[in-house]
């Protein structure tokens, strides 16, 4: 049997996981209708080639690779920021302290792999590259927590 705390540490990382999701559809909206608009930048295919560096998956067209871009995008969403947020709830924390402490972490922990995995180049990303990437994943993190916040959180206390 579970410890109370066990069962809500499990309910408070599947509720992060929805979240995550979540808040990762409101960052694609945000880049496919603010972001990208200004920047003039296409689509990235980052998620797609994290999936290809660590799975053994090569998807054979192009269409193929769209949709793996797409899967792993919003899985990373609910399974890194989502997860996170569920286990800074769990420890007591909640909106921008939460939010903060799950992008700090998360964010530098996503560029610290990538990088490790060859995927990023940080040290030669422009100050542009580095503005969009902080922005875009910014809105992520405060969307995520926002809606664990505000619409998963059975406690409405906090």
């Amino acid at each position: 049997m579970q410890s109370t705390s066990q069962s809500g540490l499990t309910a408070n990382i599947g509720r992060g996981i929805l979240a995550g999701v979540a808040g990762t559809v409101v960052m694609t909206a945000f880049q496919k209708f603010i972001e990208m608009p200004i920047t003039g930048r296409g689509d990235s295919y980052a998620p797609a080639d994290f999936a290809e560096r660590v799975l053994p998956v090569s998807p054979s067209t192009p269409q193929g690779r769209t949709q793996l871009n797409y899967v792993t995008h919003f899985s990373l969403g609910g399974m890194m920021w989502g997860t996170a947020y569920g286990i800074a709830a769990n420890a007591g924390l909640s909106g921008q302290k939460a939010v903060h402490m799950v992008f700090a972490t998360v964010y530098t922990g996503d560029v610290i792999l990538n990088t490790a995995l060859g995927l990023y180049r940080p040290t030669e990303w422009s100050t542009e590259d580095w503005i969009v990437d902080l922005v875009d994943k910014y809105v992520q993190a405060q969307a995520t927590g926002l809606i664990f916040d505000r619409l998963l959180n059975p406690d409405p206390r906090s």
